[in-house]
């Protein structure tokens, strides 16, 4: 027999953001169901983020082993043994679980249903034995892996991210459908950890970044033995052998077929809408997402999207951003509208890529004359006693020198970005940063001299070369 419960909030979802609303409802008293038909913590925790970085850390420590030389330390080639990778992979996931798990969240207050759930009507989503009728939803059921419709692809066996970490002996040969940030850091991370990689990517790799610091990147991967080709059309797969797999591409020069003995199809994300019976709700979507205003609103007002099945970008930090929006909206009637232009980004290659803010040619399309400004990591102390000089900081500001996005491309991005993500989010200038101290020697020292060096042509100026000359005099 189904039972009726009337919560505040009923959530869909139990990824980043489907969790992150239910902790901040609980927190605050409220009554919350959260419905969860596979395991909690979503993609983020069990397919993505976490394994993803555990195999990035365990291939840099086999890269740091072969290059030890540079220190005066003798290099030597590791001995992978990838069955005790795969063990540490899972051994993070597990440290990590608990804190999303359902005994965690049920302490906390919040029901949860391991159930699948749907819309019965606009007011109501059934989920096992129970029928929810909360004054508000939030849909937060993530995204997966897309697969294309590749001639052959469904005949042979291939990876996702899904499956991929599942894998406890090394791909001998590994083929990467997708040349975008997942693609390439796991490329990267298993040509570390021994195996052969190609990458095979229909446009250009990494496209959706800026190309000068992007190029920084694909550089130093393909310099870890990774073939990536660009510009190549995957046509059909086949099974070749018992352990092999044959994937033809067509390019400018003609047809040519890869082989290898896994694939993995990093071709992007989709939505998980379906099962989800929207039309009954009166829920507008399209192939990427359901339809949201910049509150996060779906067309049934008694429903919001948060995270990837909202369409938007697709982070686990956005995920977590639109749960914040969605409480205080649902809580405390205050209206909070997305803001896109001060989502960061990251891709954790060795050296790492990261953005945040408008790129340059949207910069131009909204300010006119920007300045763009850039400073190198070999130009920085740190950098140079790391070993790790390869990169450049580029900041794009307005004329008044308000900062209005910035790329790193270079050891530690993913963490140097901070700062301008802040810096974007509160309209700050270039002054500002070069008004605080940062400690030497440190990397963030880059950033800070990128943005002194908006001051450089003002030092040409003959009154300035004159005060500067006066100065001198006197000191």
């Amino acid at each position: 027999m189904t039972e009726v419960i009337r919560p505040d909030i009923c959530v869909i979802g139990g990824g980043s953001g489907g969790l992150s609303v239910a902790a901040a409802a609980a927190a605050f008293g409220v009554s919350v169901v959260l419905i969860e038909s596979g395991k909690m913590g979503g993609d983020c925790l069990n397919y993505g983020c976490v394994p993803s970085k555990a195999i990035i850390a365990a291939g840099k420590a086999a890269s740091t082993m072969r290059h030890a030389d540079k220190f005066g330390i003798k290099s030597v080639e590791p001995e992978v043994n990838f069955k005790k990778v795969h063990d540490h992979i899972h051994s993070v996931i597990g440290a990590i679980a608990p804190n999303d798990s359902v005994e965690r969240f049920t302490a906390l207050g919040v029901k949860v249903i391991e159930a699948h759930g749907k819309f019965i009507d606009k007011e109501t989503v059934i989920a096992g034995d129970y029928e929810i009728k909360a004054r508000r939803f939030v849909v937060a059921t993530g995204s997966s892996a897309f697969v294309p419709p590749i001639p052959g692809l469904d005949k042979v066996e291939y990876l996702t991210n899904e499956t991929l970490f599942d894998q406890t002996r090394r791909p001998a040969h590994l083929i990467v459908i997708g040349g975008g940030p997942i693609g390439i850091e796991m490329a990267q991370a298993h040509r570390r950890l021994g195996s052969e990689v190609t990458v095979i990517e229909g446009f250009k790799a990494l496209g959706k970044d800026d190309p000068e610091l992007a190029e920084v990147v694909l550089r130093n991967v393909r310099a870890d033995g990774v073939q990536i080709m660009e510009g190549a059309k995957v046509v059909e797969v086949a099974q070749k052998t018992k352990t092999t797999v044959k994937v033809t591409v067509e390019t400018d020069d003609g047809t040519k077929d890869v082989v290898g003995s896994h694939i993995l199809v990093a071709t992007g994300r989709a939505a998980n809408i379906n099962g989800l019976d929207l039309e009954k709700a009166g829920i507008k979507f399209e192939r990427t997402g359901i339809k949201v205003s910049n509150a996060l609103r779906t067309s049934n007002k008694r429903v919001y999207a948060i995270g990837d099945v909202a369409g938007g970008f697709q982070f686990t930090h956005v995920a977590g951003y639109h749960a914040g929006l969605v409480v205080q909206s649902i809580l405390f009637r205050l209206s909070g509208k997305e803001n896109r232009d001060i989502i960061p980004w990251a891709t954790y290659t060795d050296p790492e890529l990261a953005h945040v803010g408008l790129n340059e040619e949207a910069a131009r399309k909204r300010n006119g004359d920007v300045t763009i400004l850039r400073w190198p990591y070999a130009e920085n102390d740190r950098a140079q006693a790391e070993r790790k000089t390869e990169g450049l900081v580029k900041i794009i500001t307005n004329k008044k020198g308000r900062i209005l996005g910035a790329s790193i491309a270079g050891h530690g991005a993913g963490e140097m970005i901070n700062v301008f993500s802040l810096a974007v989010s509160q309209k700050m200038k270039v002054q500002d940063l070069r008004g605080y101290i940062a400690p030497y020697p440190t990397m963030t020292e880059i950033s800070k001299r990128a943005a002194t060096s908006f001051s450089a042509p003002m030092t040409r100026k003959p009154f300035v070369r004159r005060i500067i000359g006066f100065l001198r005099m006197f000191g």
